[in-house]
């Protein structure tokens, strides 16, 4: 497989027009979360710099975008938010992705509290993003399920705290940003705001593989059954006090305890606090075939020149597979499919690391 090289574009932030290729730029590790922001600083050698590479890099008017040679896919954004430059030969840029903006714009009065599709709700949160912003777009097709939701613009609320808080709702849609092109002479690009009920391609399946011996140099596990990671006895509460607060039915995994596991308390509120009996069973049921062996966490560095390849073969929530023959963590190997929630990709140093999590 090719070597995964990066050519890396400053855009007018507004508009997204691309005003110069930046050759000279070292960005070393970028990335990608779900839902939320990633930080990048990246050396720009002035000495191959562009003549105007002061305007294309102005902290709060300029995006860095970096797209894949082979494909010309974009596969990264990052808004310039900080520059540092002086007597040295080069300047640094402090870069953060699209998600950040989100934090700085405002939802203002928002009020569904009678009803209506999830993804409308979402979208709704969101409409700042189409005036004075990021050339931000919405792909957000409708999922015919209702919610309920409103916001006081005195609550002083961002799109960001917005739309984390209903993603973190039981059975709500989940949400990113993805970066392409506008045009087809690539001469400008676009923010796509995408919703849905799960981002990615999830299947049991995935023909991404990064496999030991193989395309993996190293990799870690993480398991753990710390407080809101793994419980065997779960009660959601909803609103009210004293003895008169909602609450679900207790929800224990019965098997773990009769097969000599301890009784793992876990109470919470979930994020919507409802006041819907059956709609705190249906979270704390949720929460227990979640929570009952605890959480796994998989990170995996990989050669990037030979494994599956970021942007073509798998992508931000697609499901991957983590294949392991033998080693001295796992001697009888591994056979994995978790969902990328997150990557990491340094195109200089030829690594590649996604983040899964294991979904019981």
């Amino acid at each position: 497989m090719a070597a995964v090289e990066l050519d890396y574009y400053a855009c007018d932030l507004k508009s997204g027009v691309v005003v110069e290729e930046l050759q000279s730029l070292s960005p070393g590790t970028i990335g990608r979360t779900l839902g939320s922001s990633t930080t990048a600083t990246a050396d720009l050698a002035l000495a191959g710099a562009p003549p105007d590479w002061v305007s294309a890099t102005q902290p709060g008017r300029s995006m860095v975008v970096a797209a894949d040679r082979l494909t010309h896919q974009p596969i990264w954004p990052g808004i310039v938010l900080t520059r540092q430059r002086g007597s040295d030969p080069t300047a640094q840029l402090g870069l953060v992705t699209p998600e950040a903006y989100l934090d700085r714009r405002y939802t203002g009065s928002y009020d569904a509290s009678g009803g209506a599709d999830q993804v409308a709700i979402m979208t709704g949160v969101s409409s700042a993003l189409l005036v004075d912003a990021p050339p931000f777009v919405i792909d957000a097709p409708a999922l015919g399920v209702s919610g309920v939701y409103s916001l006081q613009d005195g609550d002083d609320r961002t799109v960001l705290s917005a739309l984390q808080e209903l993603q973190q709702m039981d059975g709500w849609p989940e949400w990113t940003i993805d970066v392409q092109w506008a045009t087809a002479d690539r001469s400008a690009v676009q923010l796509v705001l995408r919703i849905r009920q799960q981002i990615g391609v999830v299947r049991p399946d995935p023909e991404a593989t990064f496999d030991l011996p193989g395309c993996i140099t190293s990799y870690n596990q993480l398991e753990s059954y710390e407080a809101g990671k793994g419980a065997t006895d779960v009660l959601a509460w909803g609103e009210g006090e004293g003895s008169g607060r909602l609450h679900s039915d207790s929800y224990t995994a019965d098997d773990l305890i009769a097969a000599g596991w301890p009784r793992w308390v876990y109470r919470y509120t979930p994020a919507s606090n409802t006041t819907s009996p059956a709609a705190l069973n249906a979270s704390a049921a949720l929460t227990i075939a979640q929570m009952r062996l605890g959480s796994s966490v998989w990170t995996v560095e990989a050669a990037a020149s030979a494994a599956p390849r970021l942007g073509s073969d798998w992508a931000l929530g697609d499901s991957v597979r983590t294949k392991i023959t033998t080693s001295d963590g796992h001697p009888d190997g591994a056979d994995v499919v978790a969902r990328a929630y997150g990557w990491q990709l340094d195109a200089e140093g030829n690594t590649v690391t996604p983040i899964m999590v294991e979904d019981d």
